[in-house]
C-alpha cells in the first residue's frame, strides 16, 4: 500500500541523477542494517540516556517496528515524531521505514495549535511524544486534540503515560514488548518495503502566506542531501558528528540523524542546547564535527568552561541560517585554532544547496555562504526571469537531486513556486565569478530567530484572533545573539493599556509555541499604509531597529 499523499512526477533527469550517484536507490534502514552488519559493537548514538550501540539500537528497531505492526499501522500510513535528540527518535524512525510507512517529523517546541495543524493534515495514524519536556505535559495535549485527530490510534509515550485513556496512550516499553511478543518476519519486511522514490518523509516548513506546509521528501531526494558531505569534508566511519538542533527540522534530520548512519560513525545529541555542556561532550566524546545556526558559534566561544577542556577534536562548524559576523570568525580563529568555520543554505524544501569548505580563503567565508553542492543546480535571475550577471543580486532558483516532491496536498500551490524544472526559493542573492552564492535577503515573510524559521503570516493571523486587536503587523527586528526577534505592532480596538504581558497569555491560551511569540510590543495609533492600504513593513523595521538599537545603547 502506497501513501495516500501524491507527489510530484519524478523529474526529467531522474535518469541521470541515478547515473551519478545522486540517487543510490536505498533507504536509510539499508545504511543502518550495512552499519550493523559492519559492526554491532561499534556506538551509533550518544545522548542523555547514555551510549547505544549498532547492535542494541537495530534489537530496539525490530522490536518497534513489529510493535507497529501489531497496532495496525500500513505502509503507507503517516506515524508522527515528536520526541527530543535521542536515540529513540531514531529507533522510532527507522521502525517506521521497516514496515513501510512514513514519517512526520514533528518539532518538541510545537503545541496545540500547530500539532493539531499538523498530524491532522499528515493523518497521523501513530504518534510518538515524551511524557513531558521542559516541564510541558505532551500526553495531555493529545489528549486536548483527540476529536480534533480522527485518524489518530495511538499516542506511544517515552515515560509513563496517563493512567485514563489506556486504549489511546501506551509507553515505549510497552510498545516493544508487544513487538517481541509478536515478531517480524523477513516476507513482511519485503513485502511493505518502500521504493526509493516514495514518499519517506513530511517536514512543516513556516508558512509565508498563512498555515505552514508540508514538504513531502522521498527516500532518493532526502538522502541525496548527505551524500556530498563525506567527500568535501573527509568524513568516514570514524567520525563523530554533533547534533543540537531538532530533528524535526531538516538541518537535525539530515546531518543528526541520516548522515552518521549513513557513514557507519557515531553522532552526540544534545535535547536542549547549552554551550558549556557541549564543551565537555566534545572533550569526553571527541566531536569532530557539529552543525547548527550561527548563535550557536557564539555561545561555544563565549562559554565560562571553554578554556578549561581540551576542545582540539574540534575540526568543523558548518553555521546556517545567518552571515557569520566578521568578529566572531576571528574570535573562533583566535580561541579555537584548530576549528573551521564555514557557512552553508539550504531549504526544507532542497536540504542545503550551498555549501563552504574548510580550504575557502576567509574572505569567502565572510562574504559568502559557500558554493552549490553535487547533485544541484542554481541561477540568479531578475524579477522578469532573466539570467542576472555575476555579482548582481536577484532572486535564487534551484533544480537538482536534493529537491522535494511537493507540498503535501497542495500540488497547484507547489507548481506556482517553480519556474519550469527551476523552484523559485524566495531568496535573494548573488553568485561571483567564482560561483560563490552570497544570500542577500528575502522575499518572503519570514523572520530567522536563532535558525528558527518563525511564520510571519501565521502567528499574525493567531494575533487577529486577539478580541482586541484590529489591526497588526509583525516585522523581523534585529538581535545581537538571536540574530532576529518578533517586533509586533498593533492597532487596538479600544484606548485601554495593553501589555507584552497581556499578549503573553493570550498566546498561552492559544496554545502557540513559544519561539513564535513576538518579543516586542508596539502600540500604535495608526499602521503606516500605502493608498491603496497596504500595510508597509519596512517603515515598522526600520522604526523598530532604530528604538531597539537606542533602548540597548540607553
Amino acid at each position: 500500500m502506497s501513501s495516500p499523499f501524491e507527489m510530484l512526477p519524478l523529474p526529467a533527469d531522474a535518469d541521470d541523477f541515478r547515473t551519478h550517484g545522486y540517487w543510490r536507490d536505498r533507504l536509510l534502514i539499508d545504511y543502518f542494517d550495512d552499519a550493523v552488519a559492519a559492526d554491532p559493537g561499534k556506538v551509533a548514538s550518544i545522548d542523555s540516556s547514555g551510549a547505544t550501540t549498532y547492535g542494541q539500537m537495530a534489537q530496539e528497531v525490530e522490536a518497534v517496528a513489529a510493535g507497529l505492526l501489531d497496532l495496525g499501522v500500513e505502509a503507507g500510513d503517516t506515524v508522527s515524531i515528536q520526541l527530543s535528540n535521542r536515540h529513540e527518535w531514531i529507533v522510532a524512525h527507522l521502525a517506521v521505514e521497516r514496515v513501510g510507512a512514513v514519517t512526520n517529523a514533528l518539532i518538541p517546541i510545537y503545541r496545540d495549535r500547530e500539532i493539531e495543524y499538523m498530524a491532522a493534515k499528515a493523518r497521523a495514524k501513530v504518534i510518538f511524544i515524551p511524557d513531558t519536556f521542559r516541564n510541558f505535559d505532551y500526553a495531555a495535549m493529545i489528549g486536548r486534540l483527540r476529536a480534533s485527530l480522527p485518524e489518530l490510534r495511538h499516542a506511544v509515550v517515552l515515560g509513563t503515560p496517563p493512567a485514563q485513556e489506556r486504549g489511546l496512550f501506551l509507553s515505549w516499553a510497552d510498545l516493544a514488548e508487544r513487538g517481541r511478543a509478536r515478531g517480524i518476519s523477513a516476507e513482511e519486511v519485503v513485502a511493505r518495503r518502500p521504493s526509493p522514490d516514495d514518499l519517506a518523509l513530511i517536514m512543516f516548513t513556516s508558512g509565508t502566506t498563512g498555515r505552514p506546509k508540508g514538504v513531502m521528501h522521498s527516500h532518493n531526494s532526502v538522502l541525496s542531501g548527505a551524500l556530498p558531505w563525506p567527500d568535501r569534508l573527509g568524513m568516514g566511519t570514524d567520525s563523530v558528528i554533533h547534533m543540537a538542533s531538532t530533528f524535526g527540522h531538516l538541518t537535525g534530520y539530515l546531518f543528526g540523524v541520516a548522515l552518521p548512519i549513513m557513514l557507519g560513525g557515531t553522532a552526540v545529541f544534545q535535547e536542549v542546547w547549552k554551550a558549556a555542556e557541549f564543551v565537555e561532550l566534545v572533550e569526553k566524546h571527541g566531536i569532530q564535527h557539529t552543525s547548527g545556526a550561527t548563535p550557536f558559534l557564539q555561545d561555544i566561544l563565549t562559554a565560562p568552561n571553554l578554556a578549561d577542556h581540551d576542545v582540539s577534536s574540534l575540526a568543523r562548524f558548518c553555521c546556517m541560517g545567518a552571515p557569520i559576523p566578521r568578529a566572531v570568525l576571528h574570535a573562533a580563529k583566535e580561541k579555537l585554532p584548530s576549528l573551521n568555520v564555514f557557512g552553508g543554505w539550504g531549504q526544507t524544501e532542497c536540504c542545503l544547496v550551498t555549501m563552504g569548505s574548510p580550504a575557502d580563503p576567509v574572505e569567502k567565508v565572510l562574504d559568502s555562504d559557500g558554493r552549490v553542492l553535487p547533485g544541484m543546480k542554481l541561477r540568479i535571475v531578475d524579477y522578469d526571469g532573466t539570467a542576472a550577471p555575476a555579482g548582481t543580486e536577484g532572486r535564487i532558483q534551484i533544480h537538482g537531486s536534493f529537491l522535494f516532491r511537493g507540498y503535501l496536498e497542495q500540488l497547484d500551490a507547489t507548481l506556482n513556486e517553480f519556474d519550469g524544472e527551476w523552484f523559485d526559493t524566495g531568496d535573494l542573492g548573488t553568485q561571483d565569478e567564482d560561483s560563490y552564492v552570497r544570500l542577500a535577503g528575502r522575499t518572503k515573510d519570514i523572520i530567522m530567530r536563532g535558525g528558527e524559521n518563525v511564520p510571519v503570516a501565521y502567528v499574525e493571523n493567531v494575533l487577529y484572533e486577539h478580541p482586541r486587536i484590529a489591526a497588526v503587523a509583525l516585522v523581523a527586528v534585529p538581535h545581537p545573539r538571536l540574530q532576529e526577534i518578533g517586533g509586533a505592532v498593533v492597532q487596538l480596538k479600544d484606548s485601554d493599556p495593553f501589555t507584552l504581558d497581556d499578549l503573553k497569555v493570550f498566546l498561552e491560551a492559544k496554545g502557540l509555541a513559544k519561539p513564535y511569540w513576538p518579543e516586542i510590543l508596539k502600540v500604535v495609533d495608526e499602521l503606516p499604509r500605502t493608498p491603496s492600504g497596504k500595510i508597509q513593513k519596512f517603515k515598522i523595521r526600520q522604526e523598530l531597529s532604530v528604538e531597539s538599537k537606542q533602548e540597548a545603547q540607553a
